[in-house]
């Protein structure tokens, strides 16, 4: 993966932090875990958790909505040339292993 790459994957990342902790109604958590961009560019998803897991479709629903004020955000908080089109979606692989761990510590 090109440095650039993983850089506007950091960016992203982080104004969608920032933007969701603006944004929050603080009834629940959510965090950020990571995002995935196309090889062109054009798309990119934000990944997150939500604590407590009862507000995920709530938070999730809330995300998706805000995905256009959030596209406003990104271009004037992330510098890069182009600022893709933004999707978000629980981090099942987080929700996994936070499963994993948690099976593990009881036994």
């Amino acid at each position: 993966m090109k440095k650039r790459d993983e850089k506007l994957k950091n960016l992203i990342k982080e104004a969608a932090a920032k933007f969701l902790n603006i944004e929050s109604n603080r009834v629940s958590m959510a965090t950020v875990t990571g995002a995935q961009v196309s090889k062109d560019g054009k798309y990119a998803t934000i990944l997150f958790t939500v604590f407590p897991s009862e507000k995920e479709k709530a938070v999730l629903d809330f995300a998706k909505r805000k995905r256009t004020e959030f596209r406003d955000f990104a271009k004037k908080n992330i510098r890069a040339g182009r600022i893709p089109f933004f999707d978000f979606e629980i981090d099942a692989g987080e929700k996994h292993r936070q499963k994993i761990d948690s099976i593990l510590d009881n036994n």
